[in-house]
């Protein structure tokens, strides 16, 4: 049970320092309000000072009744008083840690076994930017922060109903996440909300720093290359799928809203395709579509054709790739492999240096494994551009690009191995991987499969808005699953 606070101010300062171990940031001021004495505890850098005093000089000066003791003092400035106090009491010390964690001040005061709450968070943060990864030509140019509160502020400026709630919750057993649970309670399923709560209030860590910790607690056990969780840093986005009848999670000190559920069909869509043309839309989610395919199939496709069927290839290019073969140490299969791993290596490189060299890393890359392996007689030329061919599909469906780099080693393998049997199989294995999936009780691949009106409206083909705007598109309407991962 947790320990309450004691009337005796003496004990519930000396209890707060042996709580935190006498850390030199906490800060413990002892003044006289009303001429009963008080102590004002906050962490500095997280609570501003200036802003404290200002508040209770402002209100205190000219007090109209004089408190006899601390239980009169307390009522008084939470009901007399200006000064913008937390409506709840704190009456334990964990609920006082909290909120000194949180960046709020606390007001101790003797003969009291309650504490008030003051509304003085002064926490540094990064401006609102422009997303780094969710580029758009139109649209909105604003992006999450590391705050919870002023991520919160950015979608209910878009989302202005009395419908739309925000509701928290901590995680984590030392960092005691504050996360945010948004959604329009008259779209979303109470099912799946209550799902969410429990799962994300149950998930045991010792500490979050990103809602893309609780991915594993919040989807079912079934083993699938793809997530029914996406991710998002863009405030309208996030504001959309809301109004779609979505949950999306969020948590503090991270910039990326967790989406739930989430569908293949969304991973090929942007808020772009909503401001263009229907036609152009359309035509661009198909051109996605194929990338996929040719990022995840492409190579094990041609190592499959090179060593299996050579038939199939016309003679001029057949000639060319033995030719280019006949000079390299190593098999075709393995020589996908290696540039392949190359690829990858690369890519961390310049992805986890800083960005003056990371640019340095990507040029240094292109001249010695492009140009100087293939002059050097270490690979062929047409497993270089077959590999940086998929390489840019890759590119095209960001949000896939961790699976799309599994599946394209395995159908490598598969390819290498097997040959066309090979790719068959695999290719067999990632539609029951996909469509075995359930998104939170709703089928992962709807509305292509199992196939509904969406599929003609907005899946890969979108209208125009006009025709859109008929019918407000909502989670519901997509077919539901019982055997799903909701009760």
């Amino acid at each position: 049970m947790e320990e309450r606070l004691s009337p005796s101010l003496a004990q519930n300062k000396q209890a707060l320092k042996e709580q935190f171990g006498g850390t030199v940031d906490l800060y413990l001021k002892d003044v006289q309000l009303c001429g009963i004495p008080c102590c004002i505890c906050m962490f500095e850098g997280l609570s501003s000072i200036e802003r404290l005093w200002i508040m209770m000089l402002d209100s205190l000066s000219k007090p109209q009744v004089m408190p006899r003791s601390g239980e009169e003092l307390l009522a008084f400035l939470h009901d007399r008083t200006a000064i913008p106090l937390e409506a709840k009491r704190l009456s334990t010390f964990a609920e006082v840690r909290t909120q000194l964690t949180a960046g709020t001040s606390v007001i101790l005061i003797d003969g009291a076994a309650q504490a008030l709450v003051l509304s003085t968070q002064s926490m540094q943060f990064r401006s609102v930017s422009e997303p780094s990864g969710e580029n758009n030509l139109r649209g909105s140019r604003e992006g999450f922060v590391e705050l919870l509160r002023v991520n919160i502020s950015l979608v209910r400026r878009l989302v202005r109903t009395q419908t739309f709630m925000a509701e928290t919750l901590t995680c984590g057993e030392k960092t005691q996440t504050e996360l945010a649970l948004l959604y329009d309670r008259k779209l979303v399923s109470q099912p799946l909300l209550d799902e969410i709560r429990r799962r994300a209030s149950q998930a045991k860590l010792p500490f979050v720093f990103d809602t893309g910790y609780l991915a594993p607690f919040l989807q079912r056990g079934y083993f699938s290359f793809f997530q029914s969780v996406g991710y998002t840093e863009r405030p309208d986005t996030a504001a959309a799928k809301i109004c779609e009848g979505k949950i999306v999670l969020m948590a503090n000190g991270s910039p990326f809203a967790m989406l739930i559920p989430y569908f293949f069909s969304e991973n090929f869509s942007s808020m772009d395709d909503y401001s263009e043309k229907a036609y152009f839309a359309t035509l661009v989610r198909c051109l996605k579509y194929a990338a996929f395919l040719i990022a995840v199939m492409l190579q094990g496709v041609f190592v499959s054709i090179a060593n299996f069927t050579p038939e199939l290839l016309p003679k001029e290019m057949l000639y060319k790739i033995a030719a280019s073969e006949q000079a390299t140490p190593l098999p075709l299969f393995l020589e996908a492999m290696l540039v392949t791993f190359l690829l990858e290596v690369v890519r961390e490189a310049g992805l986890r240096l800083p960005k003056p060299i990371g640019h340095s890393v990507s040029l240094v890359a292109a001249l010695i494994v492009g140009d100087a392996a293939v002059s050097a007689g270490l690979v062929g030329t047409p497993v270089v551009i077959v590999a940086a061919l998929t390489a840019i599909c890759t590119f095209v469906v960001p949000s896939l690009y961790e699976p799309i780099t599994v599946l394209r080693l395995l159908f490598i393998l598969a390819g290498g191995l097997l040959g066309p049997l090979g790719i068959a199989g695999m290719f067999f294995c990632m539609l029951v991987s996909a469509s075995g999936m359930h998104a939170f009780g709703i089928p992962y691949l709807a509305p292509i499969a199992p196939s509904t009106g969406g599929f003609l409206r907005d899946g890969i083909i979108r209208l125009a808005w006009p025709s859109l705007a008929k019918k407000a598109f909502t989670v519901r309407d997509l077919p539901q699953d019982e055997k799903g991962d909701t009760p």
